[in-house]
């Protein structure tokens, strides 16, 4: 498999246009009991998205109610069954933009950088890939152990599947929704980000990484287990790597949260 990694030193200067570059722009935050989290990610956010989807997990804190007091605009969905990899194929399945962000809840990717990663798509490439290890990147956040078995498993994947991965367990991405249907998110938790990174390399689609900053959590505790995620990441690789079927796609009906009275009857429960 030919190598179809492309490197972004300073995509900064290319921000500029005459034009809204986020107007077709879907941008989906998986919640669990983020409510002190969303002031500060909503306050980031860059004016001119077309669509913002908050996938609630049944939060019991008042993250819905506090998403929609700060964007009235704001679209909830609610999660289907359990992880953050369900949680983005629901968000996935609601989105209309022709680009699709993905977003962490709590405050560790930085809202700002969204237009980086819209504007190496909108110049031709299929994934922009958030990397806390190319240049210009970093993290404040990832523990020694949580970076060596990161490096572990990336330099797995770059053998494997012939890639040129920096950071193979970050969940700072965007595509176009075009690619969702031979994509297929089908899997339940953290490993998600994996799952999706080594579909992309065997599609042969064009990647951009992109140099981020992972922060602290700004409030709570987070949900991810090193070993136990880690295992969930390395048992993706192997069945990816030796699976000849093709994923199918999960129909939309059963992913997308139903009409607003249902909704509301649900999160009240």
């Amino acid at each position: 498999m030919q190598d179809q990694l492309t490197r972004v030193a300073q995509p900064m200067k290319d921000l500029a246009a005459p034009y809204n570059p986020l107007a077709n722009v879907s941008v989906v935050i998986p919640t669990l009991n983020e409510a002190k989290n969303l002031p500060h990610v909503f306050a980031r956010l860059p004016e001119g998205i077309t669509q913002l989807i908050v996938v609630d997990g049944h939060s019991t804190d008042g993250t819905i109610e506090i998403a929609r007091q700060l964007r009235p605009d704001v679209e909830i969905v609610l999660q289907t069954g359990k992880g953050k990899g369900d949680a983005l194929a629901c968000g996935f399945a609601a989105c209309t933009g022709e680009i699709i962000v993905m977003l962490d809840a709590d405050g560790s990717t930085d809202p700002a950088e969204i237009p980086i990663f819209v504007s190496l798509l909108a110049d031709g490439a299929d994934f922009a890939k958030g990397s806390r290890f190319m240049r210009g990147g970093g993290s404040s956040d990832i523990t020694p152990g949580r970076r060596l078995g990161n490096q572990i498993l990336n330099r797995a994947v770059n053998f494997l599947y012939r890639t040129s991965y920096t950071d193979l367990c970050y969940g700072y991405n965007a595509f176009h929704r075009r690619c969702l249907d031979r994509l297929v998110v089908d899997c339940s938790g953290f490993e998600v980000e994996t799952l999706i990174n080594i579909r992309v390399a065997k599609l042969g689609l064009s990647v951009a990484e992109v140099p981020s900053f992972e922060a602290d959590r700004i409030f709570g505790e987070s949900n991810l287990n090193t070993f136990r995620d880690g295992f969930r990441v390395l048992r993706v690789i192997i069945q990816e790597r030796y699976s000849r079927q093709q994923p199918k796609p999960v129909p939309l009906s059963t992913r997308t949260a139903t009409d607003e009275s249902t909704l509301t009857r649900r999160a009240a429960a």
